[in-house]
């Protein structure tokens, strides 16, 4: 199994955990852990903004991603969501296949 971490930020509690309950009750991921509040600089048009923000981290597998990436976009309010994916390249045998097993 391919594992992978995405990286998902949200504007605000109640999107960040309607996503991550709809992204686990689905079975696209095992896990989303929920990092809150994190403030946010970033450049966007031209701008330097500053936002608190909430993040979430999603542990899935990778064949999973297109999955998670269209319902993030159905559910996100951003005109452009942060969706990053990291692959995960070693972990607890049991962990993972524990997020196998969660996300067939």
């Amino acid at each position: 199994m391919n594992g992978i971490i995405l990286y998902c930020s949200c504007p605000d509690s109640e999107t960040a955990e309607k996503i991550a309950r709809s992204l686990v009750k689905d079975k696209f991921a095992a896990c989303v852990s929920l990092f809150n509040p994190v403030t946010s600089i970033y450049s966007w048009q031209g701008n330097i903004e500053q936002a608190q923000e909430v993040i979430l981290m999603i542990k899935s597998s990778e064949h999973r991603y297109t999955d998670i990436e269209k319902r993030i976009l159905d559910l996100h309010p951003y005109e452009l969501p942060e969706i990053i994916a990291v692959p995960v390249k070693q972990g607890l045998p049991g962990y993972l296949d524990w997020i196998k097993q969660c996300t067939q």
